[in-house]
């Protein structure tokens, strides 16, 4: 595998270790993906939503996960915020949490 994957805060590993079993699954078989294709993972697993800023995307038979993350200098991958989505659209506030992550890690 060529990258590694690293979390913004424990609080982000937590939010993501709370979320139910089959979503918590898929996430955990993305994370490999993501770590064996870095950017090349593409939709319907990885979508890029500009400014350096990603979103993994795990489902499960109980809903839809969501990951933001981003890539540092020596193929490390930092996850910045997780969620579980209630409604189609993605919230503006989750995006703003994950674009304000995107700024502290890359300006460190």
């Amino acid at each position: 595998m060529n990258y590694t994957i690293e979390y913004f805060n424990e609080h982000v590993l937590k939010e993501i270790e709370a979320w139910p079993d089959g979503i918590l699954a898929d996430y955990a078989r993305l994370v490999e993906l993501l770590m064996e294709f870095g950017p090349n993972l593409k939709m319907p697993h990885s979508k890029a939503l500009g400014k350096g800023l990603f979103e993994l995307r795990p489902k499960g038979k109980e809903g839809i996960g969501r990951t933001f993350y981003c890539y540092l200098i020596g193929q490390r991958i930092i996850i910045l915020h997780a969620f579980i989505k209630k409604t189609q659209e993605t919230p503006e506030n989750e995006i703003k949490v994950a674009r304000k992550r995107v700024k502290e890690v890359q300006n460190g």
